[in-house]
């Protein structure tokens, strides 16, 4: 196909399919896309024509692509990210007067601690701008910005898109919060014997802080996993237990009273907060703002 043969080609075709690429549902598809599953299947016919493949099968519930399709969506992406750039970068910004919705993954110690200073600064720029929070960590960001549906995310990262890019916020290291009145910082023996909460997306009784409590051979004793950092210094009101949480983390929930932070009884090591974002929206004037207000609210330049 040379460039004139282009003009015969409906953009919105290339949407479907990689939507499509993404859900491996007609269903997910027509509603990540707000159409009917007619109109869906209907652009699935004319991709197969265009292609002159079946493009995906169904197997169970679920449509997987074909070896030509897998080779399409390849090429594909990169060249949609580059359409979606070229065009972004002739829209103007103005925070002011934008009606601009925005999406982001944030992990659940970032929504709690960090988001709110970083609320008032978008509210107070752009008080038109919406803001949908999803929430994310290093096994669902990939998912998120690969589909789409946030733009951008803040959380500790592992693997990415390939098209993805990625910066790191802060480096922290983990506090000890506790509740009871008993003066003097933990040892380790005390740490250990005390009872310790964890905060859990996925309710998992281990963490990294067991990691490295194994590797000085010794253990601790996990009696509540919750899903949510707040109300995290309610649950330890009046208790014994003890949690291990990210500095910031502390910083917010012993400012509201009743509790108080120090430093772990064991060597631990710093880690990184990130903040990744879908290359195609690399150059967005909307996206660039928002997270250069990220860096400015979220990050910690001493730490960097």
């Amino acid at each position: 196909m040379n460039r004139n043969d282009l003009r015969r080609l409906d953009l919105n075709l290339l949407i479907v399919f990689e939507t499509l690429m993404h859900e491996r549902s007609v269903t997910r598809a027509a509603e990540k896309l707000f159409l009917g599953q007619p109109a869906i299947s209907a652009a699935l016919a004319r991709l197969r024509s265009l292609f002159d493949d079946p493009l995906f099968v169904r197997t169970g519930r679920s449509m997987e692509p074909t070896p030509r399709a897998q080779e399409i969506f390849a090429l594909l992406a990169p060249a949609l990210d580059s359409i979606s750039t070229a065009v972004s970068r002739a829209a103007d910004f103005d925070p002011a007067t934008s009606k601009a919705v925005f999406r982001v993954g944030l992990s659940d110690d970032v929504e709690f601690a960090l988001l709110p200073a970083l609320l008032r600064r978008l509210r107070a720029e752009a008080p038109g701008v919406v803001l949908v929070v999803r929430r994310t960590n290093y096994l669902l960001m990939p998912g998120l910005l690969a589909s789409g549906e946030i733009s951008v995310g803040v959380a500790y990262t592992e693997e990415l898109p390939a098209n993805a890019k990625r910066k790191v916020l802060r480096r922290s290291k983990a506090r000890l919060l506790r509740a009871d009145a008993v003066p003097g910082a933990l040892s380790l023996d005390d740490y250990c014997a005390r009872p310790h909460a964890l905060v859990s997306f996925a309710g998992d009784l281990t963490g990294f802080i067991d990691e490295e409590l194994e590797r000085i051979g010794r253990k601790r004793h996990v009696v509540l996993a919750v899903p949510q950092f707040n109300g995290l210094g309610t649950l330890l009101a009046g208790t014994d237990i003890v949690a291990s949480v990210p500095d910031y983390t502390a910083a917010v929930l012993t400012a509201a009273g009743g509790l108080r932070a120090e430093e772990l009884p064991l060597q631990t090591q710093s880690f990184e907060l990130h903040m990744a974002w879908r290359g195609a929206q690399d150059n967005d004037p909307a996206e660039r703002w928002l997270r250069s207000r990220i860096q400015m609210f979220c990050g910690d330049p001493d730490s960097l």
